[in-house]
């Protein structure tokens, strides 16, 4: 037998049980050695039945007054009484006709199960039973539960597992000794085995340990060696003149922040090397991260290279297109903007201006990247929410320079520090953690769906003031067939229709949403703008960009529905003037608010609210998975700052010892899926 032997083969797996596994994905060996348990229950504590809880016990003892029914539908009932020298329980098992003839013998045995109560009685439902001279695979132990993928059951996988022992116990190891050693970390057959059969729980934390380190090593190692391969690459020299910042920074008509000064410093300094620069600008909703782009287009224009700014949606790169020529064009630095939207003469005149150099930055949507775009000297690149485009996209900008351009990503959504030494490893980063001075926080409050009649008083209030409202609902119509889940979220169309005919039949009301043509996008954006429209109900469309500094107020429908940095992102619509202004979390149901919405009620610090929804939600949905695929961490947590600090020794010690990585193919072939799922050039 080794790793690649058909399940099939095994002893005890016939035809059926293989099809079973099949079904499940699991094929060979390996596929059942890897597959881990997603938790585990503690049997191991050993009590007497004069001292049982409720909860998870293990008893030792002899059944007595055993009996099987037939109940209706077709149920059996197996009841029986167990004894030891302390008392009795009765014990209970639904469907399970063999427990009789299993315990009718004198034996002594180890049952583990939940103790409490059922049908108005306390026993013990359902538990597991072993002969006390037998092995012990569900009793009396920490025992693994797993994932009932396609109806596949924990106790056929435990059963399979232990006559996979030896064949674990054999597993080569993974990384070098160089590593293992001074880490004081298992060997890679030692956690394998120890998260299939756990001796105790400090045994447990081990292998999790082992294996997340692993993990982790393949991430880090990944970045850093993208890293040294895009330091390797030559990119266009673009000289700093302190005369031409100063004269960008005079004419803004408001000061920057620390943070926007530091900022452009570091970008500025990568600019004059040979290498090309690989920054992420990462900045809280409203810090300011355009401005900082533009300051380094400027530079770039004077130096005679275009910059192209890549946005994730029409209105995002149209809102940067229309700050970006308000900084650049006092300074005769042209600005075009080029999106699905553009067609026809407008757009072949563009594909002209951009090739010949007439126009100094273009800001777009995935338009940038046709093969009909061609850049005169394209030297820097801007990538706006670079984790919603694919890598292929990234790189398909990228190459329409001659060297490797300078890269600038920018982020609305705070990158947490664990992540920051694993995932993004690969770039320098700067950090946008000041408001503009005159900025008052924003108060945020958790509505019931029944008290929103009081909200629309504060509301009504506000727009009364001469101030406007953003209302944001997670769908675009009701659902045809509601769900449990969804039969109470709200919808853009119904709830225009609502507050229309209801309690603001008297303001203006727009409507905003993905399936809208460009043209009525920007038509409703620019009502809202203007002030022509009093409340804007929208989707998720808003998330990002949209500023509207005389909006004070967004009330978020079915807020319970959408995530901790996808809330906080929408909040930033307002709070973009020196006015107080204020956020609504109205959930779906009066239930309690669940712990996402309560963080966000009493934070406005958006790198907090990062490290939490790391914490909720994991790093995959963070990292952008439609993008990137799986992550792939079972074992390692990611939030863990200590453990990714000492990943990160690690990891520096495999990039100078790249020889050691033919040694370990595994190793080697994670890292490589890894670089080319993480790469940003």
């Amino acid at each position: 037998m080794n790793t690649d032997t058909p399940l099939q083969k095994l002893r005890g797996v016939g035809p059926k049980t293989a099809e079973q596994f099949a079904a499940a994905g699991l094929h060979t060996v390996q596929d059942l050695i890897y597959f881990f348990p997603r938790a585990y229950e503690d049997f191991s504590k050993l009590t007497t039945i004069a001292a049982i809880r409720p909860g998870n016990v293990t008893l030792r003892g002899k059944f007595e007054d055993i009996r099987s029914r037939r109940v209706r539908r077709g149920m059996t009932v197996t009841e029986a009484t167990l004894s030891d020298a302390t008392g009795k329980v009765a014990v209970v098992w639904f469907n399970q006709g063999y427990r009789a003839q299993q315990i009718a013998t004198n034996k002594e045995f180890l049952v583990s199960g939940e103790f409490g109560l059922q049908r108005n009685k306390y026993q013990l439902v359902s538990p597991s039973v072993e002969a006390v001279d037998g092995e012990g695979i569900s009793v009396a132990r920490i025992v693994p539960v797993y994932r009932q993928v396609a109806g596949l059951k924990t106790q056929l996988v435990r059963k399979v597992l232990v006559e996979l022992k030896p064949a674990i116990l054999a597993l080569d190891e993974t990384l070098p000794p160089e590593i293992v050693q001074p880490e004081k970390l298992m060997s890679h057959a030692e956690a394998v085995y120890a998260l299939h059969f756990p001796g105790a729980a400090t045994e447990l934390t081990r292998a999790k340990e082992r294996l997340g380190f692993e993990e982790l090593l393949a991430l880090m190692t990944a970045s850093l060696l993208n890293r040294a391969d895009n330091d390797a690459l030559e990119s266009h020299v673009i000289t700093f003149d302190a005369a031409d910042a100063k004269a960008f920074v005079a004419n803004l008509p408001f000061s920057l922040t620390t943070a926007q000064r530091v900022a452009a410093w570091e970008a500025i300094q990568n600019l004059g090397a040979e290498k090309p620069m690989n920054r992420l600008l990462q900045g809280d909703v409203g810090s300011g991260k355009t401005v900082v782009a533009g300051l380094i287009a400027y530079i770039a224009s004077r130096n005679g290279f275009q910059t192209a700014v890549m946005a994730p949606t029409e209105l995002l790169a149209s809102q940067h297109a229309e700050t970006l020529q308000k900084l650049l064009e006092p300074f005769e630095t042209s600005v075009a903007l080029l999106t699905g939207s553009v067609k026809g003469k407008v757009r072949a005149a563009l594909y002209e201006n951009i090739a010949n150099g007439t126009v100094d930055v273009v800001v777009g949507t995935h338009a940038l990247i046709q093969d009909t775009v061609r850049f005169h000297t394209l030297g820097f690149v801007v990538i706006d929410e670079q984790h919603r485009f694919g890598v292929e996209q990234r790189q398909k900008l990228l190459l329409k320079s001659s060297k490797m351009p300078h890269v600038l990503a920018m982020t609305a959504t705070p990158i947490p520090r664990s992540l920051q030494l694993t995932i993004y490893g690969e770039l320098d980063i700067s950090i946008l953690n000041e408001k503009p001075a005159n900025r008052l926080p924003i108060k945020t409050e958790i509505i019931s769906p029944n008290s929103r009649a009081q909200m629309y008083e504060k509301v009504e209030a506000e727009i009364e003031a001469g101030h406007q409202v953003y209302v944001v609902c997670p769908l675009i119509a009701d659902s045809r067939q509601p769900t449990a889940d969804r039969s109470e979220q709200k919808s853009v169309e119904a709830e225009i229709k609502r507050l229309r005919q209801g309690p603001f039949k008297h303001r203006q009301i727009g409507l905003l949403h993905g399936k809208l043509s460009p043209a009525d996008k920007q038509a409703a954006m620019l009502d809202f703008a203007t002030g022509k429209t009093d409340i804007l109900v929208s989707t998720t469309v808003v998330e990002v960009g949209v500023d509207v500094p005389n909006a004070t107020v967004i009330v978020i429908e079915g807020a319970d529905t959408f995530g901790l940095a996808q809330l906080h992102q929408l909040r930033g619509r307002v709070g973009r003037s020196e006015l107080q202004s204020y956020c609504y979390l109205v959930p779906s149901t009066s239930r309690q608010p669940s712990r996402r919405l309560r963080e966000l009620e009493k934070s406005n610090d958006g790198f907090y609210l990062a490290e939490k929804d790391l914490e909720l939600r994991g790093p995959g949905e963070i990292y952008g998975r439609a993008q990137h695929g799986d992550l792939n961490l079972q074992m390692a947590n990611i939030g863990d700052t200590k453990l990714t600090k000492r990943v990160r020794t690690a990891a520096e010690w495999l990039v100078k010892h790249q020889s050691e990585l033919s040694r370990y193919p595994a190793l080697s072939a994670e890292i490589g899926r890894y670089r080319r799922l993480t790469t940003l050039n």
